[in-house]
């Protein structure tokens, strides 16, 4: 029987599991979703090197590849391996030139090798960390979603955001946004959807806003960013 749905994968953002993608629902006669969990890297490898990695818990041809945050840089490194029907790239940017000051800022001063990264089974620390949020009501759902806590991997994947490299984003891109994401501030960002309100968590909690316009966006010509 032939398979002629959309398969859709989700990379959650840093230290996040797939968990942050429950509450998102697309009409199972077109698409069909897959979560994809991070793994402890392998010392001095690659974002690259990662992304090659990742593409073997892919299992159908030219998937469209969802990423949020720190997972949206890792879907857009994955596209380079191999073809995508589309990727969405979710609170996080399509250029380096669109990162934030203080990690440009990082990256040639190295001073985020002296975070306390040792600390990160303090969820406070790492949700602010990952979400760029201070964590006072929430906290029992932060520890849901925020599971991943090696401090190898977290200091690779600060590592990896600071020093990430891109001057063209890929020509089949959607780049999603919020106007008030803490972590990649929307005034470094351009040509994006823009969701009013949207905060680095909105994949958690405008989930209905990806509901309602997330099969649109895949199925649209031309749609991309």
């Amino acid at each position: 029987m032939p398979d002629d749905k959309i398969h859709i994968y989700l990379m959650p953002g840093m230290a996040a599991n797939p968990s942050i993608f429950d509450g998102i629902k697309l009409p199972e006669e077109t698409f069909e979703l897959h979560r994809l969990e991070w793994f402890v890297p392998q010392k001095h490898t690659s974002l690259a090197d990662y992304a090659k990695e990742m593409w073997k818990k892919i299992h159908h041809e030219k998937p469209v590849l969802l990423g949020v945050s720190f997972g949206g840089l890792l879907v857009q490194e994955m596209a380079k391996h191999r073809p995508t029907f589309k990727i969405i790239a979710v609170s996080c940017v399509k250029k380096s030139s669109e990162l934030p000051k203080k990690m440009l800022f990082a990256k040639y001063t190295k001073v985020h090798k002296l975070l306390p990264t040792g600390l990160v089974s303090n969820v406070e620390l790492l949700a602010k960390y990952a979400f760029g949020e201070t964590v006072t009501k929430r906290l029992h759902l932060y520890e849901q979603y925020l599971s991943v806590r090696d401090k190898k991997y977290i200091d690779w994947a600060i590592d990896s955001i600071v020093n990430w490299q891109q001057t063209d984003p890929p020509e089949n891109l959607v780049h999603i946004h919020g106007d008030s994401d803490a972590v990649f501030p929307a005034t470094n960002i351009k040509n994006c959807i823009t969701i009013k309100k949207g905060t680095h968590t909105m994949i958690i909690h405008r989930a209905k806003w990806f509901n309602e316009h997330l099969p649109a966006i895949i199925l649209e010509e031309g749609s991309s960013i």
